[in-house]
């Protein structure tokens, strides 16, 4: 018998890139109602292109529930280099929602932490009776890649996707997944706005966490860096242990889906009055599969 299989999406990565791969050309597909729907459009494409290639047996969705986060907390800057979302996506999250809602496959979402953490806590919850497939078009959720937990990032158009394992991870990149980790703790990450250690880039990360293991070892191991990295990790010690609690994704946050709400069972009548409803044209096709879910 196959091993049931839990496919946890990451919500705001698949519309973010649904929204901005047409948008960039004015393509917001306004309906009758005057809402955008181009973000929802391609959000859909991207979800059942995956179940049609995955072939999970279970899935959830996760988002973010609004900016402010225990990380903004720890952090003030914590990505407060990012702009307000376009008002022509902002009518679309609540949107996506209603479409999962349609699939029967349940949102997950907790204020005060991003969707991120609910994955992680989702994914670690449930990789002792499953086989757990992350979907995202994020590298930071690399760090969650374990014995039964992989990860598909996106990659351009629809359907491709680089899969890794603990071992195809470790492969590519000489480090275990969790210890991505203290590399962004170095290296800090400009897309989230926290500077890590300033002068040490990627490489270098790379080499001493492959060195030393992880940030505790780098510091207790100050003397046998060479004097220019003891300076600049000296400098910003504060600032390292910090990036740190903010490169981590926490996987013990006050969410939970049991299996048997995550179930996959697609209902084409109620999916297709949604779409109608919407006006999504054209989507039908990617429910020819749905004898499998029912």
């Amino acid at each position: 018998m196959k091993k049931p299989s839990f496919m946890l999406v990451d919500g705001m990565a698949l519309l973010f890139r649904s929204f901005y791969a047409t948008a960039v050309n004015g393509q917001f597909m306004i309906n009758s109602k005057g809402i955008p729907t181009n973000g929802v459009y391609g959000f859909i494409k991207h979800f059942f292109t995956a179940v049609k290639q995955f072939h999970p047996t279970h899935v959830a969705v996760c988002w973010d529930m609004g900016s402010k986060t225990f990380r903004t907390e720890l952090f003030e800057g914590y990505k407060a280099n990012r702009s307000e979302p376009p008002i022509e996506l902002l009518p679309q999250f609540d949107l996506a929602k209603e479409i999962v809602e349609a699939f029967n496959v349940p949102n997950i979402g907790l204020e005060g932490f991003e969707a991120d953490d609910c994955i992680g806590t989702l994914a670690k919850q449930s990789c002792q009776h499953v086989d757990v497939l992350i979907l995202t078009g994020d590298q930071d959720i690399l760090q969650l890649i374990d014995d039964n937990i992989s990860v598909a990032l996106l990659k351009k158009g629809f359907g491709n996707y680089h899969v890794y394992t603990k071992e195809s991870f470790f492969e590519e990149k000489g480090i275990f997944p969790q210890q991505m980790i203290d590399v962004k703790a170095l290296m800090g990450d400009s897309s989230d706005n926290y500077p890590g250690v300033r002068g040490i880039g990627e490489k270098t990360a790379l080499r001493l966490v492959q060195h030393f293991q992880n940030v505790e070892g780098i510091v207790s191991n100050l003397e046998n860096l060479s004097k220019a990295q003891r300076m600049k990790i000296e400098q910003d010690l504060e600032m390292l242990h910090l990036s740190r609690k903010l490169a981590e994704i926490k996987c013990d946050v006050p969410v939970s889906c049991s299996l048997d709400d995550a179930l996959l069972q697609i209902d084409r009548k109620k999916v297709l009055e949604k779409f109608v409803e919407l006006e999504l044209r054209g989507l039908h096709r990617f429910l020819e599969f749905e004898k499998e879910y029912a």
